[in-house]
């Protein structure tokens, strides 16, 4: 790679970012840092009508969170900027009239009425939908059809128009993907889209060709949906820049839900998030659940995401954001669509938090505990907690079920769980193991452990049928680490009194 690598993100501000849109994200940062490039987030609102309120914060809290920092952006600064195409607006008419005088673009009048009666006028069963092409465009209003002094007294009179680009008919446009190969177009089968609106503002299509020249972008990487639209930023290109100047291409493929491309609505219907970070829509109140919110850690979501569409060509499965890195390739990125497994995703959860460090998992828990009404006054207790439970938990909501107990004596107790085998022999075990514990010069699990066995087989009772109403006694229901383990961290006394209390209820 000869010049050095620039890459970017270009998000709309319009909602939620997808888990689709952070993937993006990370296989561009993966790249970049492969490379020892940068990493770029450029806003594209050009749309204004689709923007919505607090969803650049959300973009960028995002990305914080997941850790994707870019190297430039509207937050981090930059030489390229600015990094909002609303702010760059300026810079797009220029460009768009250079095409129409170079005979590549033109202007158009029609009004919105015009384009509803040529959709109808124009109507086929063989073309059902008529778009704006290289068949109709002569029989519209146009600089194409118009004279020139037409043309310019509606310019000079402040007429509203657009530029659209002229397609050329029966031509081939092709480029290479980096993930599919040589990709080839047929001119005649797109239509002349608008370039600049009415408003002034570019179009996606003028807007990210000229921005990517702008900020030196080396490698443009984009979901496949973004396909169709490449003959037009490929002659764009050609027509502005050349064609050597045009960045790498890679378009990745779809995640793919239950029924096709994963959307909003199969995570409301299935019950699984699809946004990485909540999202409420300020427009509707609509509440959409995040990964974050639901319990998983950003180096699992990151990495669950990296083999949606990516593998290294082993069977590792756990990847650090330093192995992604260091293994990343797009050589290796499916151009077959990825599906999204939601069992597989809480597997990724599940495997870091057993690999994670108690003091990176501590906070998190601390502050979960203290939403359910679980207060944490003993840092070092809580320690010994998350270490002992965290390879039962999937989800960092499930360290409230493991934990609280430990903390505040249980509220409930599972009484018909003990009742049907309960009976007067099991009671005086734990009465006098209650006696014996009172008395213990050693407490650990296994000591705890032993002096039970013991007693349970001078009592001629089964260990296992004392260890149900013991876990019972000391958490309150069918859950938890070993019952020896929790004992040993709920100390003799708050023991003592639980299986007294417990007795009573019995």
């Amino acid at each position: 790679m000869s010049k050095k690598v620039r890459v970017r993100f270009a998000p709309s501000p319009t909602g939620g970012l997808h888990l689709g849109g952070v993937r993006t994200v990370l296989y561009n940062y993966l790249f970049a840092k492969k490379h020892g490039g940068d990493f770029l987030v450029r806003i594209e609102d050009t749309d204004q009508s689709r923007y919505v309120a607090g969803a650049e914060e959300y973009i960028f809290d995002t990305l914080k969170w997941c850790g994707l920092e870019p190297d430039e952006s509207v937050q981090h600064g930059g030489n390229y900027g600015p990094y909002r195409q609303s702010e760059r607006k300026e810079s797009y008419r220029q460009y768009a009239e250079q095409l129409v005088k170079d005979g590549y673009a033109y202007y158009a009048f029609d009004t919105p009425e015009d384009l509803e009666k040529m959709r109808h006028d124009f109507k086929t069963d063989n073309n059902p939908s008529p778009q704006y092409d290289h068949t109709i465009r002569m029989k519209m209003r146009n600089s194409l059809t118009l004279s020139s002094d037409e043309t310019q007294k509606l310019l000079a009179a402040g007429t509203r128009h657009v530029i659209r680009i002229k397609m050329p008919e029966n031509e081939t446009v092709s480029f290479t993907d980096m993930i599919r190969g040589e990709v080839k177009f047929e001119t005649s089968l797109v239509d002349d889209k608008v370039l600049l609106k009415a408003d002034g503002m570019p179009t996606y299509h003028l807007a990210v060709v000229v921005d990517d020249h702008l900020m030196e972008i080396s490698h443009a990487f984009r979901g496949e949906e973004w396909l169709p639209s490449a003959p037009v930023h490929i002659l764009l290109w050609k027509y502005l820049f050349g064609l050597e100047n045009m960045p790498q291409w890679a378009h990745f493929p779809l995640i793919l839900g239950p029924n096709g491309k994963l959307s909003k609505r199969d995570g409301a219907k299935y019950g699984f998030p699809v946004f990485a970070m909540n999202w409420n829509d300020p427009k509707t109140g609509e509440l959409t659940e995040g990964f974050k919110e639901k319990g998983f850690l950003p180096e699992a979501f990151l990495n669950l995401l990296a083999l949606l569409g990516w593998n290294d060509g082993g069977e590792q499965e756990i990847f650090s954001m330093e192995e992604l890195i260091e293994k990343f390739s797009m050589e290796r990125v499916h151009s077959a669509g990825a599906k999204f497994d939601y069992e597989k995703a809480k597997w990724f959860n599940h495997e870091w938090i057993k690999k994670s460090g108690v003091g990176s998992l501590e906070s998190g828990v601390k502050t979960l505990l203290s939403q359910n009404g679980v207060t944490v006054s003993d840092d070092v207790l809580l320690e010994k907690v998350i270490e002992l439970v965290k390879d039962r938990c999937t989800l960092l909501p499930d360290f409230v079920q493991h934990s609280s107990f430990f903390f505040k004596v249980p509220e409930t107790l599972d009484v018909d769980a003990v009742k049907p085998k309960w009976n007067e022999d099991k009671k005086n075990f734990f009465v006098v193991y209650t006696e014996k514990l009172q008395t213990a010069t050693e407490w650990n699990a296994i000591e705890l452990e032993n002096s039970f066995k013991e007693l349970a087989t001078e009592k001629n009772i089964k260990p296992g049928e004392l260890q149900l109403p013991f876990r019972i006694m000391l958490v309150g229901g069918k859950f938890g680490p070993p019952v020896f383990n929790i004992a040993e961290l709920l100390g003799k006394e708050e023991t003592v009194i639980r299986i007294k209390n417990a007795l009573l209820a019995f």
